[in-house]
């Protein structure tokens, strides 16, 4: 019994070794080996086809494009069909004879792969020159792919030159590199070049479907659509990344398993805190990124998630760009549904938002802080007038029944007048109110004053509260004198400020020149131009608030230099003295004097 069991545990374990062994990664497992197979690049490969097919074959080919792409593939499939005995009719290589099957087998002799990443010197070029003179053994050229050739130094591009240049008539090179413009422009000249482009979501999704159906894995698009999305344009890393959900979830890929595994925040929290935009709900918004943050994603990932979401909206929002949006179709039609209640206006504003809140996240302190007044602002965005106004009014402190505010007793003195009889004055009753158990009465005159003072505290409390929220002013008419009172406020607001300021301030008055423009006239463009860029704003926001007219326009105006205006600097200064007596530019050269 003893010895069975020992049996099948060998027996167990040679079966786990032999699965182990077997298993090739998808990456190379599905690797194309026909021009037909390739993804995502049909001009590239139709071209190099229609080069074999006519005979017009270049001596040097450079393949150039990010990671992932089939640059390498490529090569190795051109390399392949050069050298096929029996092309088909399609331009392919026929996989039968002799050089197709040592190429397959990885024994070709005519075929030579170079690693420039590690044959990178002047000798390992000089011995690839030396071997470029050998004939080949099988079929009609001897084919050279350096691979990650930006890797060699100039000295061995330099030794590369002439050989690349004027090449035996058998001999055919193929350059592979991620980085173009590290090749010296003397080897791009001697070669075709052709660029790889980063494929398409679609064109992977597609790829990774044939291969989940090679494998027998259940599939969900939106599931390979995220693959996708995370392998940013390489078909290798899709691969890749394929792999590792099927060894995380089975036989099975699923939305939700891939989100999961790969660490994405899902599309239900961006549609639904952008719900929370809509509705203006800041608790909302700010209870779904604390919900985000407790997951364990990070918030500056999150802005740039709801960044392409929003962005995703505006492309939804025509059915020209709708193509441009690279998702599933059962997220389309949930994009297609969010995108009906939102305005051009909110997406505009919420980009340029969610964009500086992106660049700003790096050197903000507090960064959950940061997002969450990010996220307050976007939800101000489609708060309407009355809906903030109510805010406002529901934010107040709530006031004691027993407890008589400047509102209630005026309301009270409303409702105490009684309507007047022809030729007679109003009846006012006496109001009682009742505070501790203790009454009070008021005379008819007292009243009246009293009602007269809560008034105008009111409407000083709504001037306050309109200033503070940003809204517009009831206009109140400018003079002259109220000008001067608000400008000397503003000066005695400048301490600490620099004396420059002060100096100008004090030497130039503002005019009023219409019902609400104010013209402040200065000496020199150099004044002008210190005032603009630095207090210009400030100086127009004091003289609005203070002078309560949102429409007032500040302007700043160099005077004419014909006419007399007082000298500002040294070389103004001057310039005024000797307008006024030219002898004393004499007297300054004949002592050799200096005028500063």
């Amino acid at each position: 019994m003893a010895l069975f069991s020992i049996f099948v545990v060998i027996y167990i374990e040679a079966e786990l070794a032999n699965q182990m062994e077997n298993f090739i990664v998808s990456a190379r497992k599905y690797r194309p080996t026909t021009f037909d197979s390739v993804v995502g690049q049909e001009s590239i490969t139709s071209t190099l086809k229609n080069a074999i097919k006519t005979n017009h074959l270049s001596q040097s080919y450079l393949f150039c494009g990010p990671r992932g792409v089939g640059k390498t593939t490529c090569a190795r499939i051109l390399a392949k069909t050069i050298n096929c005995q029996n092309i088909t009719d399609n331009v392919e290589a026929c996989d039968e004879c002799e050089s197709c099957k040592s190429f397959n087998s990885s024994r070709s002799f005519s075929i030579h792969e170079l690693d420039a990443a590690s044959n990178n010197k002047v000798d390992d070029i000089r011995t690839l020159t030396d071997q470029v003179r050998i004939p080949p053994q099988v079929g009609n050229y001897s084919i050279y792919i350096i691979d990650e050739v930006h890797m060699l130094s100039t000295s061995a591009f330099n030794a590369f030159l002439k050989t690349l240049e004027e090449p035996p008539p058998h001999a055919i090179f193929i350059l592979a590199t991620t980085e173009k413009q590290k090749i010296i422009p003397t080897i791009l000249s001697r070669c075709q070049i052709f660029d790889f482009h980063r494929i398409t979501i679609d064109d992977i999704a597609d790829r990774l479907s044939y291969v989940a159906e090679k494998e027998g894995i259940e599939t969900e698009r939106e599931g390979l659509h995220i693959i996708a999305q995370k392998a940013d344009g390489a078909m290798r890393d899709a691969l890749s990344i394929f792999d590792q959900i099927v060894s995380f979830s089975g036989d099975r890929i699923t939305y939700a398993n891939v989100i999961e595994n790969l660490n994405v925040l899902d599309y239900e929290y961006y549609l639904k805190i952008t719900d929370a935009f809509l509705a203006a709900d800041i608790s909302s918004a700010l209870l779904l990124f604390n919900e985000i943050l407790d997951k364990g994603f990070d918030g500056h990932n999150f802005i740039s998630g709801l960044a392409s979401h929003i962005r995703s909206l505006l492309v939804c929002k025509d059915e020209v760009t709708v193509k441009l949006l690279e998702v599933g179709s059962s997220i389309k039609i949930k994009y297609s549904e969010q995108t009906q209640k939102c305005s051009s206006l909110f997406l505009y504003k919420a980009l340029d938002i969610l964009g500086s809140s992106d660049i700003n996240y790096k050197i903000a302190r507090n960064k959950r802080l940061h997002v969450e007044l990010t996220l307050i602002r976007l939800c101000n965005l489609n708060m309407k007038p009355e809906d903030e106004k109510k805010k406002i009014e529901q934010d107040k402190p709530l006031e004691s029944e027993n407890e008589h505010s400047p509102a209630k007793e005026v309301k009270a003195e409303k409702d105490n007048v009684l309507p007047a009889k022809d030729g007679d004055e109003k009846v006012i009753i006496q109001a009682r109110p009742v505070s501790n158990g203790s009454a009070k009465s008021f005379s008819i005159k007292q009243k009246m004053q009293v009602a007269s003072e809560k008034e105008k505290t009111i409407e000083r409390e709504k001037d306050d509260e309109v200033a503070e929220n940003g809204r517009t002013y009831e206009n109140r008419a400018i003079n002259s004198d109220n000008l001067v009172s608000a400008w000397q406020k503003f000066g005695e607001s400048l301490e600490g400020t620099t004396a420059r300021l002060k100096s100008i301030l004090k030497a130039m008055e503002p005019q009023l020149t219409g019902e609400s423009e104010i013209n402040l006239f200065l000496a020199t463009e150099a004044q002008k131009e210190y005032i603009d860029t630095k207090y210009k704003q400030q100086i127009s926001d004091f003289l609005i608030k203070e002078l309560q007219n949102s429409d007032l326009v500040f302007n700043t105006i160099v005077v004419d230099k014909s006419k007399d205006v007082t000298p500002y600097t040294l070389d103004d200064k001057y310039r005024h003295m000797r307008e006024k007596n030219p002898d004393i530019d004499k007297l300054r050269k004949d002592f050799l004097l200096d005028y500063d």
